[in-house]
């Protein structure tokens, strides 16, 4: 019984440790560049307001970052998956919950080929990123192609997509993917 019960504690620390080791992964993701190991560094993402191209307004909008990401305007509901040479490989609107993520910088932290959404339709190509007010925030598509309008009274963090974009988005943003919010 010893035995067994200290392979439970070392099983037990090590997630724990992996846990920790997560979280701080994802806070210094959020920590606005050139404050990385100062004292008084906040984990707290960079609002930034982007320039737009109001004749092109599926134009890349300035100020999103660089390199390979996926850039997501919660003023414009629209997402840019971009390269890492700054070309905008596809573009599209997507259907935001009633929880939008603050502006900043994250990475793709988990994903799941098929769940049941908070309004209970079957969602596919769910790609989590963001918590915001202990809800999750992530893209999804539904199976049945649904663009429903959310229900104010519940907090949900689903940024539903065409179950064409969500194909997009799925091949894109594996985890760890750099992802932007824009206002």
């Amino acid at each position: 019984m010893a035995g067994s019960s200290s392979g439970l504690v070392a099983a037990l620390t090590a997630a724990a440790v992996a846990t920790v080791g997560f979280l701080a992964y994802r806070a210094e993701a959020t920590v606005p560049p050139g404050l990385a190991g100062k004292p008084g560094a906040s984990a707290t993402p960079v609002a930034t307001k982007a320039p737009r191209d109001r004749q092109h307004p599926t134009a890349l909008p300035g100020g999103s970052g660089s390199g390979e990401r996926v850039v997501y305007s919660v003023d414009d509901d629209r997402v840019w998956l971009v390269s890492a040479g700054n070309r905008v490989e596809n573009t599209f609107k997507v259907f935001p919950g009633t929880v939008d993520p603050v502006p900043g910088t994250y990475a793709v932290m988990s994903r799941s080929n098929a769940v049941t959404g908070t309004d209970g339709a079957p969602i596919e190509h769910v790609v989590r990123f963001a918590e915001h007010g202990g809800v999750v925030i992530g893209f999804s598509a539904a199976v049945d192609g649904a663009l429903p309008t959310p229900d104010p009274a519940v907090r949900t963090g689903g940024v539903r997509e065409s179950r064409t974009d969500g194909e997009a988005m799925w091949m894109f943003a594996t985890v760890g993917q750099k992802v932007v919010v824009i206002r």
